[in-house]
């Protein structure tokens, strides 16, 4: 599987009284692939993913399918846990729609980074798809080494990382220069995405993509045409909307966003989370606001 582009990890919208609102998320997923996006990530953190039922789980899956059908568009869809078992068992019984599997580095557990890559083996020889490995050790608990990354990349069926360790590290430069010719690296810390792609990952799983897909996508696409100066001004010019849609957890502020502008019946979101601040979301609003006068120069 190639992974280039932007992938739009979606959220979950709620009504105000709990309930999965179907029509708001399909305006959702058609919306991001309109406005550029390469495809579609259902069932992440972002989604609130663990605090769904099954059944709705099932819905959102078959709402994003539906849209990515339209489009032609991959579905990538959240799938593992801690224990390799339980993890196998979630990839396994994949919808066939789904392109490919995020898959967590396993946390709270805090398995050694041998433990990781047999996971990771095991998991790929059983799964149907290919997976994306997200390393987000600032969840996880989990620091791992450039060696041991290189390790996982090197296992079969292994198409890539969500690579999410908040900042470009030194681990981040090693991993990246000795990446095989074959795997993928997708930018998932939204305010270290310019950055990333100056490094060469291909693309890039972003939560504010939800709320402005079209500047994240052609961020993306000027790196990869080598048009820096204009990638550069444009990464620039993102970095306070990013910085604001993250001020409090993700996706509380996104939601905020969102059902301010009408596009979500409402920023409910599940405990533990709590609903965004006013004086986040109207920071957040005058971000997107500001955004986008008219197009930048390309250099």
């Amino acid at each position: 599987m190639l992974l280039t582009g932007l992938y739009v990890p979606l959220i979950t919208p709620f009504t105000a009284t709990g309930e999965l609102a179907t029509t708001a998320l399909a305006e959702l997923a058609h919306s991001a692939l309109a406005d550029g996006a390469t495809g579609l990530v259902a069932l992440g953190t972002t989604a609130e993913a663990a605090a769904l039922t099954p059944e709705e789980r099932e819905t959102v899956i078959e709402i994003c399918a539906s849209a990515c059908a339209r489009y032609g568009a991959p579905l990538v869809a959240g799938a593992g846990t801690n224990t390799t078992a339980s993890s196998i068992e979630q990839v396994t019984r994949l919808d066939p729609r789904v392109s490919a599997a995020l898959t967590v580095v396993p946390y709270y557990t805090r398995p050694s980074e041998d433990g990781v890559v047999e996971h990771f083996r095991l998991l790929a020889a059983a799964s149907p798809v290919p997976l994306i490995v997200y390393n987000i050790p600032y969840r996880t608990s989990r620091t791992l080494s450039a060696e041991t990354l290189g390790r996982i990349a090197r296992i079969p069926n292994i198409a890539g990382f969500k690579h999410s360790t908040g900042g470009i590290d030194e681990t981040t430069i090693a991993f990246l220069a000795d990446l095989p010719a074959d795997t993928a690296v997708l930018a998932g810390d939204d305010l270290f995405t310019s950055p990333l792609l100056a490094l060469g990952a291909s693309g890039a799983i972003l939560a504010c993509a939800t709320v402005a897909a079209r500047p994240y996508a052609e961020l993306i696409a000027a790196w990869r045409a080598g048009s820096i100066e204009h990638a550069r001004q444009l990464g620039h010019r993102l970095v306070p909307l990013t910085r604001a849609l993250f001020a409090e957890p993700n996706p509380t502020v996104v939601k905020a966003v969102l059902a301010a502008q009408g596009r979500i019946p409402s920023p409910h979101v599940r405990l533990p989370l709590l609903p965004a601040r006013p004086e986040s979301t109207a920071a957040a609003l005058a971000c997107v606001d500001r955004l986008d006068p008219g197009p930048l120069p390309r250099g």
